[in-house]
């Protein structure tokens, strides 16, 4: 089984590497229910999630929530197409909308 990780690039910048998935989703929410981000802006980038599925789009929506209740701000890059995917079939574009940051490889 593929795993995923949680990596601190800078103080202001991590990024999620690997699968963002049903199976992987527990463990690493597990590991951010306890980040307390240390600025108000913070950019997560999905450059290198190879795989993502529903319970990862929904761990993300828990994460922005987690870090605005901490008075952060979220801004995903490099968003995989299959979660732009999802966002539409899911109907929740619009909880996106705000947190969305165009990247160009």
């Amino acid at each position: 089984m593929a795993g995923v990780t949680w990596r601190d690039d800078s103080e202001n910048l991590a990024s999620i590497i690997g699968q963002l998935t049903r199976d992987t989703v527990p463990t690493l929410w597990g590991q951010l229910q306890h980040w307390n981000p240390k600025t108000d802006q913070f950019e997560v980038s999905l450059q290198q999630v190879e795989r993502v599925d529903s319970a990862g789009m929904v761990m993300l929506i828990h994460l922005l929530q987690h870090a605005k209740n901490r008075n952060c701000h979220i801004m995903l890059t490099f968003i995989p197409d299959q979660l732009k995917t999802l966002f539409k079939l899911s109907n929740i574009d619009e909880v996106f909308l705000d947190h969305i940051q165009s990247t160009e490889i």
